[in-house]
């Protein structure tokens, strides 16, 4: 089932469990009826990533019933229960008959999945595995469980050369991990390449990967080297390959496979040794199921996979990364106070890390005159008419002067609609978030005559990051 994949054993049972003392308390998993009927799986709580059930290959609890989802639900174990989670599947998950979008198992409950019912009981105890006590992994900080349990397959991953698939949302450190990954790597002495899929024009994505000839087109002057020549004997890290044009990933995926490069307008093929990492904040699984992303390059591809826990999982991280953050810009770390830093633990950090750092940064600089506490809802610019209320966490700076208004068409309830859906909660929440950055890009950049560099500093953003929420606006537009 899992031939595959060097870290799976289909003869293994995966168990989900909490830790006490050195006591861990493990779920089993049971299939009582359809077609996986007898398939048992169990995971440690110390397991570095959830428990995702589904027909896709990535998951670890794979099942072949045609009604369940690539990636249907999530497992893992958050205060001594089982929290699973819909993964915006098709036909949705129901425990004990009630349809759910996240819920928390004690035991003795029933998860119907398409024709699959899975039952779940507790296991007995047996002796937890011990955590590291490692507060990072090169550049990677964190100290919560859910950080500690990824080190040792990280540690694995590093030390092999395969391909990785790194997973996560926006602002998780999927960068930075796959530095560290590099860093404690046979290939730390090589280049370190990232190539951003949402940072070039979809015109250049070719030349910038496997590089041109002088002539091949035109403006070409010169010979140029793409990232995998620049990446020779090092890492190469393709960030946001979820973005990659599908025309583009049958020959990346040719690269990979032979690790040979042709240059646009060349006829010579160039042999590379380049260890290849993909970051994701996309679902590829879905992105494969919709024909959006081929399923070849999503195998070979997703040898290895590492799911990055938001930052609003990573119990006492917050805390841990403001030290650090503060203690990186100049500050003195003890001298954080204690009602701000309150705060920040308190805060759900949608932006995850990277808003945290931006939190920080502006802080120090700001002093008092920076806002109390985290971003929140009340310093978001006015919601617009019938517009979604804003809760992205993005704060709002003084605008610069702008030119001219920017116009708003009425229309109906967004929050009203999604429902009227009767969607799960996850999925609900998804396409709130969803409208409330299309209009907000929309509103931003036409208040800012379309400069982008204005619009992004009108909201609180930097350049890069609201180049990829105008390029995600653009394809939620042409999808429609």
């Amino acid at each position: 089932m899992h031939d595959d994949d060097p870290f799976s054993d289909s003869t293994t049972i995966a168990t989900t469990a909490m830790v006490v003392g050195r006591l861990s308390y493990p779920f089993v998993l049971s299939v009582v009826e359809g077609r996986d009927a007898g398939e048992r799986h169990t995971v440690q709580a110390e397991d570095p990533t959830r428990l995702l059930v589904g027909k896709s290959e990535a998951c670890a609890f794979r099942l072949s019933d045609p009604s369940v989802s690539r990636r249907h639900i999530a497992l893992e174990v958050v205060a001594a229960q089982l929290r699973l989670t819909d993964l915006s599947s098709t036909n949705g998950t129901r425990v004990d008959g009630i349809r759910v979008g996240e819920a928390y198992l004690e035991g003795g409950e029933t998860i119907r999945i398409g024709s699959t019912a899975i039952a779940v009981t507790r296991g007995r105890p047996t002796p937890g595995a011990e955590l590291t006590a490692a507060t990072h992994f090169g550049i990677t900080v964190g100290g919560s469980m859910a950080m500690k349990r990824l080190y040792p397959l990280c540690e694995r991953i590093a030390a092999a050369n395969l391909p990785v698939v790194i997973e996560g949302e926006t602002g998780t450190g999927k960068e930075q991990l796959a530095e560290s990954m590099h860093q404690m790597s046979p290939r730390r002495n090589g280049p370190f390449v990232v190539f951003d899929c949402t940072a070039v024009a979809p015109t250049l994505i070719e030349s910038e990967l496997f590089g041109h000839e002088r002539g091949a087109f035109t403006g070409s002057v010169g010979t140029h080297r793409g990232v995998f020549e620049q990446a020779h004997g090092g890492t190469l890290l393709i960030d946001e390959i979820g973005d990659m044009p599908l025309e583009l990933q049958s020959r990346l995926l040719r690269v990979i496979e032979r690790y040979q490069v042709r240059r646009v307008g060349g006829n010579k093929p160039i042999d590379v040794d380049v260890r290849v990492i993909a970051a994701t904040r996309r679902d590829l699984d879905r992105m494969v199921q919709l024909g959006r992303f081929r399923d070849d390059l999503f195998h070979r591809l997703a040898v290895a996979r590492i799911e990055l826990p938001p930052l609003r999982q990573r119990d006492g991280d917050v805390a841990l990364l403001a030290r650090r953050f503060w203690a990186e810009q100049g500050g003195d770390a003890e001298r954080i106070p204690a009602d701000l830093l309150r705060e920040w633990e308190d805060y759900n950090w949608p932006g995850n890390v990277r808003e945290l750092r931006n939190a920080v940064i502006r802080r120090l600089a700001l002093g008092d005159l920076a806002p109390s506490g985290p971003p929140s809802a009340s310093r978001m610019p006015p919601p617009l008419a019938s517009d979604v209320p804003p809760a992205s966490g993005i704060p709002r700076p003084p605008p610069p002067p702008r030119r001219r208004a920017a116009s708003v068409a009425p229309t109906r309830d967004p929050i009203a609609a999604v429902l009227a859906e009767e969607l799960p909660l996850g999925e609900a929440r998804q396409k709130v978030v969803d409208e409330l950055e299309r209009r907000y890009v929309q509103h931003v950049l036409e208040a800012n005559d379309g400069n982008v560099t204005r619009a992004a500093a009108a909201a609180g953003v930097a350049r890069r990051y609201f180049h990829r929420l105008k390029a995600k606006v653009l394809r939620q537009v042409d999808e429609e």
